[in-house]
């Protein structure tokens, strides 16, 4: 092949590109619609999902408050696990484990069913699982279920393959970003985990479907699902949503700690990344295809252990709380890190439906709210920003993408000024955790998937 003949391949647009600008020239109107009903089945379905993890919860804690902890939380558990698993078990097998990695398989060109059948059951066997105490996030479901709503849309439209991958890609990061709040980190999360692309037509695809979703997910929660929200009021439209508001101060000293915190969650992450795998390969060793043994025994386990520990751990989201405004001391911080560390992994080797973002914000909390006692013990510097920059720094190091981390954690306080130790910290512990292992916690899921399919 001569020079000219290689430029001129350099030059031309790949195939997969070609396809989308033609489909977007012969019928973008239809391509628009889809992209619209994507944004808004990912915004309905996140905002459901909460929604019914809300009333769910609601309903336990009045429990707890008539009857004992140690017979509320157990029963609460194993019901929630029997009636997850036995509706993932008869109508969609594919609705089991966080979704993400189903999602990012499909995207590497595996066999994985898709359709709004998997979404509904991940809906509902969800709710059950997360709101009868399995200490989970909605975030993982919420990217299995924009994306499946997304295939439905592109199987209605009959798009090429590569607008498939493009749009169940935007459904996934749209769920995301419903969920956080975070259109910005739910954009990025596509580019950098899902599709590894920045081709500007993707990019426009994208971030019109997940800026949609959060938009539409603003509007659904202020009309009746979560007035609380706070993200849209029908007098003054849209506004800031901030979940915390802390006093964020960075200053030059702040580097250095930042980047010892970095490698300190690095470190951790990895451990914990290692950990939960162990405990998927185990519960798939022990009792093979049996999920509604494993994860009705998963739940009356983690109900018996989460029976003898405060109240602040019935509810996940009350440890996030608690952590951010920083009114605790190391020693809770610590048990925090420890209890979640091995009950998410407990809950991860069950099979059910629920994501690990969420406690890892949690754990990479904790130990930020540490590390910053600690250096006000130890120096009496009192840095502000540890416990955000540590949420970041865990799911950096963990999911291998450190700018949708940074925009996840940033999304918690909308505060410019917590950027800077956020790409701090999220890079140091990204970089020391690829030193162990360059994939993340869902490629190498997606790898033991298919050594175990070979086998």
């Amino acid at each position: 092949m001569n020079k000219r003949n290689v430029l001129d391949n350099n030059l031309r647009p790949s195939k997969a590109n070609y396809s989308i600008r033609k489909l977007l020239k012969q019928r973008w109107l239809i391509v628009v619609i889809a992209l619209m009903l994507t944004g808004l089945g990912a915004a309905l379905t996140g905002v459901l999902f909460k929604a019914g993890i809300d009333v769910l919860n609601d309903w336990r804690f009045s429990l707890l408050e008539k009857m004992p902890t140690w017979l509320v939380l157990p029963v609460m558990g194993g019901i929630g696990g029997l009636l997850s698993s036995s509706l993932i078990t008869r109508f969609s097998p594919a609705a089991s484990g966080s979704g993400v990695s189903h999602i990012m398989a499909f995207l590497r060109h595996r066999k994985v069913p898709m359709g709004l059948r998997v979404g509904l059951v991940k809906l509902l066997a969800g709710i059950m699982a997360i709101g009868s105490g399995f200490p989970l996030g909605p975030e993982g479901p919420a990217v299995q279920m924009g994306g499946s709503v997304a295939w439905k849309m592109a199987q209605l439209l009959k798009a090429p393959i590569s607008f498939r991958r493009v749009i169940v890609a935007a459904g996934g990061g749209a769920g995301l970003a419903a969920i956080f709040s975070a259109p910005i980190g739910g954009f990025i999360y596509v580019i950098e985990e899902l599709l590894n692309s920045a081709r500007p037509v993707v990019l426009l695809l994208v971030v019109v479907t997940t800026f949609w979703a959060d938009t539409w997910a603003d509007i659904l929660q202020a009309i009746g699902l979560d007035p609380t929200a706070g993200g849209f009021d029908s007098n003054l439209g849209f506004q800031v949503q901030r979940e915390y508001s802390p006093q964020v101060s960075f200053l030059p000293i702040d580097l250095g700690y930042l980047i010892v915190l970095g490698i300190i969650i690095g470190c951790l992450a990895e451990l914990y990344c290692r950990y939960v795998l162990i405990m998927l390969q185990i519960g798939k060793n022990w009792f093979h295809n049996r999920l509604i043994l494993k994860m009705s025994l998963c739940g009356i386990c983690l109900g018996g252990i989460y029976a003898y520990l405060p109240n602040e751990f019935h509810e996940i989201t009350k440890l996030k709380t608690i952590l951010a405004e920083g009114n605790i001391n190391i020693s809770m911080a610590l048990t925090i890190f420890a209890v979640l560390f091995i009950t998410t992994g407990l809950a991860a080797a069950s099979g059910a439906p629920g994501g690990l973002f969420y406690p890892m914000l949690i754990l990479g909390g904790s130990i930020g709210l540490v590390c910053g006692d600690g250096v006000e013990a130890i120096t009496g510097h009192v840095p502000s920003s540890f416990v955000f920059a540590g949420m970041g720094a865990f799911v950096s190091a963990c999911s291998r993408t450190p700018i949708t981390a940074m925009f996840l954690a940033f999304a918690l306080t909308k505060d410019l000024l917590i950027l800077k130790p956020l790409l701090i910290s999220c890079i140091t512990s990204f970089l020391i955790a690829r030193l162990f292992n360059e994939h993340s916690i869902y490629e190498r899921q997606i790898d033991i998937d298919l050594k175990q399919e070979s086998s």
